[in-house]
């Protein structure tokens, strides 16, 4: 059984820059925390995506506090659309709330365009635990930098993902990461409607492995 982050409560986080972020925080018990960073702000993406939610769902069953925000310029987050520059400030602005809520043990978790902000901040966040990316854009986007990184632990893509072609991914997640799992969902595109819950599925299993619990 699915445990819902059902008491998500509003909270709002302030930049060094002095931007301010609406975010959903999700408390648990514990010292585990995760920021769930959503797709594209251009297109649609806000942190009520449907598979931010799932991300959201899973992590929560699983002990984690979970925290997902709208990036600047999204919602009722102050700001504009700042090219990913911005956007990873963002990331670790809410990294850092996390840390001073006493979460010890953060994840990084992307979709998207989330995911590859994510991925650009994992060189300075080395206190993150883990990161995941749902479909990342490498049909569209650059992810050259991204290399060795450990991690990198999961990557998810659907079988009829053009943005996130799994049979780039297979040629790109070893780059990222030799021990990485790529897992293709059958039957999902970019949007996965549909198939949140095996998002959630794969996601637990994961934890489940990787936690130990």
């Amino acid at each position: 059984m699915w445990q819902k982050a059902s008491k998500e409560e509003y909270v709002f986080i302030t930049s060094d820059s002095g931007i301010r972020l609406e975010a959903l925080l999700g408390k648990n018990k514990g010292d585990k925390g995760v920021v769930i960073a959503h797709p594209h702000p251009l297109y649609g993406g806000n942190m009520y995506n449907n598979v931010v939610e799932a991300v959201v769902q899973a992590y929560y069953t699983k002990g984690y506090t979970t925290i997902r925000f709208n990036f600047r310029g999204v919602g009722k987050s102050t700001g504009s659309f700042d090219n990913g520059i911005g956007e990873a400030e963002d990331v670790k602005t809410v990294f850092r709330y996390l840390e001073s809520l006493g979460m010890k043990n953060i994840a990084l978790a992307g979709y998207s365009f989330g995911s590859w902000v994510v991925a650009s901040c994992l060189k300075d966040l080395q206190r993150a635990d883990h990161a995941i990316f749902v479909s990342p854009p490498v049909s569209v986007t650059d992810f050259s930098f991204l290399r060795n990184e450990p991690k990198v632990k999961l990557v998810i893509t659907g079988s009829y993902d053009d943005i996130a072609p799994s049979e780039m991914l297979r040629n790109m997640v070893p780059e990222w990461n030799l021990k990485a799992k790529l897992l293709v969902i059958e039957g999902a595109d970019h949007f996965y409607w549909g198939y949140s819950e095996q998002i959630k599925k794969v996601i637990i299993q994961f934890l489940e492995e990787y936690i130990g619990s």
